[in-house]
């Protein structure tokens, strides 16, 4: 038996930066992932044109209806995308929108529809105008609150009664080891105090509740959830100082659900900030608005890892935007990200359990140097290894919600070949579709259906029961 239910959301995931390109096209303004080429953050004055393939994407911005017809081919239910910020409001603190910018979502949003595809649109998806990075430091101001919100206004009531789900933050808990990606900060991080990262954490944290206010206010039938970058932490050993670790490693985790699903700063937060010295600046109401807790929780998963008190005496690996300690019971992803289905199933339930709120799986997926092969006179890409790594993750999925966790759906990541986000590079493709964009920039832009577009197109026809 499978255990998903007829109403499961099958899908895919994308975000805006890494998808549309069209990047000063149609009155858009610069975000800062259009300046962040290679890993390295530069200048809007330095040549970044030959090294940053995000500038062009995969040209979302102009082949959506034909990337979308493509995801309707294969079933979706669903189609987890991103608003740019800068798109809407180029600089990201004017008063009035940029019209052109909310006439090309509304189509997206209207093609999704015309398809039977219910779009799940992320707010903020590493996307912070680079504006308001450059003259405020991101959210290290409070001030980005108030502009957040009036983004939120504008795209809330443009997509009323057409746009039930949405996602504030994308892994919010990247601001602790990834300023500038998770909440535009230009300060390098080696310089950001723990009351800095507290403060910026704070701003986001109040902005996503006035989110969750406004959103049910303009339309009660939106659900808006958090999202999490989501990894689960073993023990490296079975000695209590590595359980401890664990505690400690958690809090990456725990932060920003505790308050955005129970609504308000726990003591051990609060013990937090006393040990660290940290005095976080609030405004009158604050309090009250964090009340306005999320409807359902969403996290990333691609890996675990191991955590010890004592890392050095440790082998060290690559993960996902952090470095891991090798865990020898687990095989790795060509770029050193480790594979473990199970851990899936194990960070499900912990986050069930704790939270008793329905958990959406928005990103999942392989990334891989995945090669175009000709096979009965057409071009194919033969993904094995892919369909094995979702299979694997799959069934542990279908054997958390047999647990009795709630999972409303499920959206692989880079359901189309994507240029990575920090890296601006296009040689790790996760996509069930290949997209001719080269390393080097060169490429037709052509699409092409994997093997496991066909086999995840078998998945979401029989509802899961194929992959049994």
């Amino acid at each position: 038996m499978v255990n998903f239910s007829k109403d499961f959301l099958w899908g895919g995931a994308i975000s805006a930066n890494q998808a549309e390109g069209a990047y000063d096209r149609d009155g858009k303004g610069l975000s800062i992932q259009d300046l962040l080429s290679e890993g390295v953050f530069k200048a809007p004055d330095e040549e970044v044109k030959s090294t940053n393939l995000k500038l062009e994407g995969i040209d979302f911005y102009h082949r959506y209806k034909e990337d979308i017809r493509l995801f309707a081919e294969m079933g979706f239910k669903v189609l987890r995308f991103s608003i740019a910020w800068s798109r809407i409001f180029p600089k990201g603190n004017e008063q009035e929108p940029n019209e052109k910018g909310l006439e090309f979502y509304e189509d997206v949003v209207d093609t999704c529809l015309n398809y039977g595809i219910q779009p799940l649109i992320t707010l903020s998806h590493y996307e912070t105008p680079y504006y308001l990075a450059k003259h405020y430091d991101g959210w290290r101001s409070r001030e980005l609150v108030n502009f957040f919100e009036r983004y939120c206004e504008v795209v809330f009531n443009r997509f009323k009664g057409k746009v039930k789900y949405w996602l504030t933050f994308n892994e919010i808990n990247a601001l602790w080891n990834f300023p500038l990606m998770g909440a535009g900060i230009l300060t390098p991080k080696d310089q950001l105090s723990k009351q800095d990262l507290y403060q910026a954490a704070h701003h986001e944290l109040v902005a996503s509740a006035k989110a969750v206010k406004m959103a049910h206010e303009i339309d009660p039938n939106m659900q808006v959830g958090s999202m999490v970058l989501g990894i689960y932490n073993y023990p490296m050993t079975p000695h209590p100082d590595d359980t401890l670790a664990v505690l400690e490693a958690n809090k990456n985790l725990n932060y920003f659900l505790d308050v955005q699903t129970r609504g308000y700063y726990p003591k051990w937060i609060q013990q937090e900030w006393k040990k660290y010295g940290v005095e976080v600046k609030m405004e009158q109401g604050d309090l009250d608005i964090i009340k306005h807790s999320v409807d359902f929780i969403s996290l990333s998963y691609y890996m675990t890892r191991c955590v010890s008190a004592t890392p050095e005496k440790h082998q060290i690996g690559q993960g996902n935007l952090t470095s891991v300690l090798k865990n020898p019971y687990l095989e790795e992803t060509e770029w050193g990200w480790e594979i473990d289905p199970q851990g899936l199933r194990i960070i499900l339930n912990q986050i069930y359990q704790t939270y008793q709120l329905p958990i959406f799986v928005v990103e999942n997926g392989l990334g891989a140097n995945d090669k175009l092969s000709e096979k009965n006179g057409n071009l194919i890409v033969e993904d094995d290894y892919r369909i094995s790594y979702l299979k694997d993750h799959l069934l542990a999925l279908d054997e958390a919600i047999n647990d009795g966790v709630e999972v409303m759906g499920y959206t692989m990541w880079g359901c189309i070949d994507l240029v990575s986000a920090s890296t601006a590079e296009m040689k790790k493709r996760y996509g069930f579709i290949y997209v001719d964009r080269q390393p080097d920039g060169s490429g037709s832009l052509e699409r092409t259906r994997k093997k496991s577009f066909y086999w995840y197109k078998n998945v979401i026809e029989t509802n899961g029961v194929s992959l049994k």
